[in-house]
């Protein structure tokens, strides 16, 4: 049997595609997402967009997940750099921090695009379901109770907590009325940790 080598510049040129589509889900939507202007941005013409996707829609779930994976990864590389001790608060500070807050195209998936999210498919729900029991994981992880079921359930709370205030911050028009939302979050969260 003859074995195919690994196409790495195509491999490169998909991940090119879906980094573009992954910042474009956050800062437009899923409907605001055409696949021209999708190749556009990735600096590629519309007719070699097959070559990588069978659909559209296999696109957006490849965005969806990388725009989770990309922010889990940054909030778990926050907490390698503390004792564990510090690690609940630096990874709520990473996630309420203005620069995440003021980044909706590189920011958290389910903060930029959850309210859409029911209405899309269940490949696309399904990749943001496992994003989101894997941000409550990486959170247990980081409580003082972690491995006890309470952590879990407190873990949910922080989570929703969390990507709420994110939403709110992001929405409002008034940057004081969102630093006030960020503070009284910040405050609650870590008061109860």
């Amino acid at each position: 049997m003859k074995k195919t080598k690994p196409n790495h510049k195509k491999e490169a040129t998909h991940e090119r595609i879906v980094l573009a589509a992954s910042k474009a889900i956050r800062r437009n939507g899923y409907d605001g997402v055409s696949v021209a202007d999708i190749m556009k941005e990735a600096g590629l013409t519309h007719g070699g967009f097959y070559a990588h996707f069978p659909s559209r829609e296999a696109m957006l779930v490849e965005a969806a997940s990388k725009a989770g994976t990309d922010v889990l990864a940054v909030l778990a590389d926050s907490v390698s750099s503390v004792p564990p001790q510090e690690s609940l608060t630096k990874l709520l500070e990473t996630y309420l921090s203005p620069s995440h807050i003021n980044s909706c195209e590189t920011g958290c998936v389910i903060g930029a695009l959850g309210s859409e999210t029911s209405r899309q498919s269940d490949d696309i729900r399904h990749v943001i379901t496992q994003r989101v029991k894997e941000m409550v994981d990486l959170v247990a992880r980081q409580t003082d109770d972690w491995g006890k079921p309470e952590a879990h359930e407190r873990a949910l709370s922080i989570v929703a907590t969390m990507i709420g205030t994110l939403t709110i911050a992001r929405a409002v028009d008034d940057p004081k009325l969102a630093d006030a939302i960020v503070k009284a979050s910040l405050k609650s969260l870590l008061e109860n940790k």
